[in-house]
């Protein structure tokens, strides 16, 4: 055949056969050639002489397997592959690497070409080694069969035994090539003859009133349409392709400290990685950094409207599972996503998808979708698997080439579909350096844990009852929720401070005027001191303490056309250019959840009475606390009150060191406060109470006998927004923004200021209609209020500014 006669074998990597006391010996050959069998033979046949033992061999896929198992002796039976591996580093060029993927890891039926081929291509010697998968005996695999297939149809067991075999010799091919070889094999056949997926098909008909098989066949299609084959080829491939959609433009730094505690967990877990999400390449790039740490594909989920044809085929088998935007409505459709979660879970495979449900058009997190998690959260629910672990990953981009885009997106401009043409304009886009990409894991999450803290009813209930009843559907959706948010809190605590970031958060803060380097500097002194001091998460915003590093940070945000420079004057003065302080506003945003507490605890004291003292003022400031929390929770996510109480306190000793102190009067803190160098609640809130204010003042004026349309409400709020920023009334353009109205609406909508009651009777509508509008008054004011304090923060710390650097208000 003019391969090699023997190549080299390197030693089989512990590969041994059992034991197998009295049983017969069984060993079930993996081998798709003929020089791989021979080899395995050869190989079998020293193992027998050493040990003195006959060995019985059976083809994993023949007939013979079948007559093998049916002879009821209980044979002890041993999987056996050989695995091709190449000797040095494979080649660097980027051709050369797919070309080794495609011949050395096809799924060709004749691995022996791949042999072939690369000692031809770049004369590398070519060796392999024998695995040997986990035994088992016949009877201990026809219970599991019986167990987990609810059947005793023999071809169906023979079947079994085949994949059993198979997914042994995976684990041990991993051993050898890494964990980047894990796989999946034969999923609908697994999913679609298990005793989980026929209870689910019977439980649907019942509800439905339709008949099994009707609902089995759709079932079947569904799944199809979902599982994703992870062909290793195709890997490479699909990610040879995508790479330069991130390569030229990041260099990308990974703090990888947090990956060999996942390594740990996941020898016995399946992890489900929850990343934040900015830019289309961040798949691509986690998917980049995992790889080089010898992790497993992880299975991505991404939206049908990301099928691009031409694309589509390589995606799904590279580990892309396609799935409907919103499917709550389709029964059978819902279920077939659970279940092949839940099989995902139990085999370990890892999951990935972006709890946000889109690019992140504001630069912080958007509020959290779990409806997914759900999914996942019912295989540990039902005891499919003992537990699931949720990673947490911040992906961080010092900028973005798609930022003016989604910028323009959050004042009303229609977002370009997705498709062959916007892809190429996207990778075009993409070959210019901006800088670099920061991706950092939080600490992991057990999912069992999280839900039994947030008291999730379905982990007491039987796996056929999982819904309950509808008080305890709610409480489950509670405890996802809660657990979604604290996925996003640990996300925000690795999210580093850039540069860029400070520096548009110094800009920002001086509403419309020009700043000199050094005055830019000044501004930031005290946030720096702010940030040490906090011991916050950064990238070198230490550069930020000279005019050089001020300057690099500018001149990049200038090079994106988000700060504009004056130069024909004594010396250079920096502003944002004029129509881009949305722009601005998200550089600013991927730092801000860091100042937040602070921004609350300035705006808590103001509030406090001058009256009050010691542990009455406390618990006064709290209780402020938690009204500007609760202002303010679509917009950012908090921890839980008692957490959210010892970071408050934590804030206040910044402020104030001394203010534990029995009996001390809140006037000097507040002294303290107001003289402070660094005052941060302007620029950290101001656009976003302006928007709530500006939204709920227009939601004031609506009538309360129309209806709410949101599209219409956002455009005129949008318009008076407009002429209030002529006025000066808003601080700037970045609260005209329909992600902000659209987060007001869920906060008004919460406090059930939206629709109008249902009344008593028809007399009472008039009644309810007025008392609504008394509310939305009432509502509007709150957040006046809330503004004004704003405002006198602002206005106190531009004083100071002008006093200590001479930068004017």
């Amino acid at each position: 055949m003019g391969l090699p006669e023997q190549p080299t074998a390197l030693p089989p990597h512990g590969a041994h056969l059992p034991d197998s006391g009295d049983r017969p010996l069984v060993v079930l050959v993996d081998a798709p050639s003929v020089l791989e069998r021979r080899l395995i033979d050869r190989w079998l046949a020293g193992m027998s002489s050493a040990n003195g033992r006959r060995v019985e061999t059976v083809p994993v896929e023949s007939e013979q397997l079948a007559s093998r198992l049916t002879r009821g002796d209980n044979a002890l039976l041993v999987p056996v592959r050989l695995v091709w591996e190449p000797a040095g580093p494979a080649p660097e060029k980027t051709l050369l690497r797919l070309l080794d993927a495609v011949t050395r890891r096809s799924k060709l039926r004749d691995r022996a070409r791949a042999a072939r081929a690369q000692p031809r291509r770049d004369g590398r010697e070519i060796r392999h080694r024998i695995v040997v998968g986990r035994p088992a005996t016949a009877r201990e695999l026809l219970v599991r069969h019986r167990r987990e297939r609810m059947g005793t149809n023999t071809e169906d067991f023979v079947r079994f035994v085949a994949q059993q075999a198979k997914l042994a010799l995976d684990r041990a091919e991993r051993s050898v090539l890494g964990n980047r070889s894990k796989v999946p094999r034969e999923v609908s056949d697994q999913i679609v003859g298990g005793a989980h997926f026929a209870r689910e098909v019977r439980r649907l008909a019942e509800e439905t009133g339709r008949s099994e098989s009707d609902v089995a066949a759709e079932a079947e299609k569904d799944l199809q349409s979902l599982v994703a084959a992870m062909d290793p080829t195709a890997v490479d491939m699909f990610s040879g392709v995508l790479r330069p959609m991130h390569e030229r433009a990041w260099e990308v730094h990974a703090d990888t400290s947090g990956l060999e505690p996942l390594r740990e967990l996941n020898a016995e877990h399946a992890l489900v990685f929850l990343p934040s999400h900015r830019s289309y390449t961040d798949p691509f790039v986690l998917a980049e950094v995992l790889r080089e740490n010898d992790f497993p594909r992880n299975h991505v989920l991404g939206g049908n409207n990301l099928r691009i044809w031409g694309l589509e085929a390589l995606a799904r088998r590279s580990g892309i599972i396609f799935i409907r935007r919103s499917f709550g409505k389709d029964a059978v459709y819902k279920a077939v996503v659970r279940e092949y979660f839940s099989w995902l879970a139990a085999k370990r495979f890892n999951l990935e998808w972006y709890m946000e449900g889109g690019r992140s058009r504001t630069g912080k997190l958007r509020p959290a979708k779990y409806g997914l998690l759900s999914d996942v959260a019912h295989a540990v629910e039902t005891r499919r698997t003992s537990d699931v672990y949720l990673v947490p990953v911040s992906i961080m981009h010092d900028q973005l080439q798609e930022v003016h885009q989604m910028a323009a997106e959050q004042t009303g401009t229609a977002k370009t579909p997705e498709g062959l043409r916007w892809l190429a304009g996207y990778a075009r886009a993409q070959r210019r350096p901006v800088g670099a990409l920061h991706v950092s894991f939080g600490e992991p999450l057990s999912l069992r844990q999280a839900l039994s803290t947030a008291g999730d009813p379905a982990l007491e209930r039987t796996p056929d009852d999982i819904d309950g009843d509808s008080t305890d559907a709610s409480a489950r959706r509670l405890a996802l929720q809660k657990t979604a948010f604290e996925v996003f809190v640990r996300i925000n605590r690795v999210t580093p401070v850039t540069p860029i970031a400070l520096a548009a958060l110094a800009l920002l803060g001086v509403r419309d005027r020009a700043l000199t380097l050094s005055q830019v500097r000044r501004v930031l002194e005290p946030v720096l001191d702010y940030a040490e001091a906090r011991k916050l998460p950064h990238t070198g915003v230490e550069s930020l303490r000279t005019n050089g590093g001020v300057a690099e940070a500018l001149l990049a945000l200038r090079q994106e056309k988000v700060v504009s420079a004056y130069t024909d004057g004594t010396e250079p003065v920096f502003s944002v250019e004029p129509g881009h302080h949305i722009v601005a506003a998200f550089y600013r945003n991927s730092a801000i959840h860091h100042f937040v507490n602070r921004a609350i605890v300035e705006l808590s004291v103001l509030e406090v009475d001058d009256a009050e003292e010691g542990r009455e003022a406390l618990a006064a400031g709290f209780t402020h606390a938690l009204a500007l929390r609760d202002l303010l929770k679509y917009e950012f996510f908090f921890p839980d009150k008692e957490t959210f109480r010892n970071e408050l306190t934590t804030e206040l000793s910044l402020i104030d060191p001394d203010w534990t102190e029995r009996d001390r009067p809140v006037t000097r803190t507040k002294e303290i406060l107001l003289a402070s160098p660094f005052l941060c609640a302007h620029r950290v809130l101001r656009s976003f109470v302006d928007a709530q204010w500006l939204f709920a003042e227009r939601l004031a004026a609506w009538e309360t006998a129309r209806p709410v349309e949101e599209s219409e409400l956002f455009d005129d709020c949008s318009a008076v927004g407009q002429q209030l920023l002529l006025q000066g009334r808003l601080h700037g353009p970045e609260a005209l923004s329909r992600e902000l109205f659209a987060s007001a609406l869920r906060l008004a909508g919460n406090r059930g200021l939206v629709e109008v009651p249902t009344p008593a009777s028809a007399a009472d509508v008039d009644a309810a209609r007025a008392e609504l509008a008394v509310r939305r008054r009432a509502f509007a004011d709150e957040i006046r209020a809330v503004v004004g304090r704003v405002v006198r923060i602002d206005e106190t710390d531009a004083r100071n500014r002008q006093e200590s650097t001479g930068v004017r208000p």
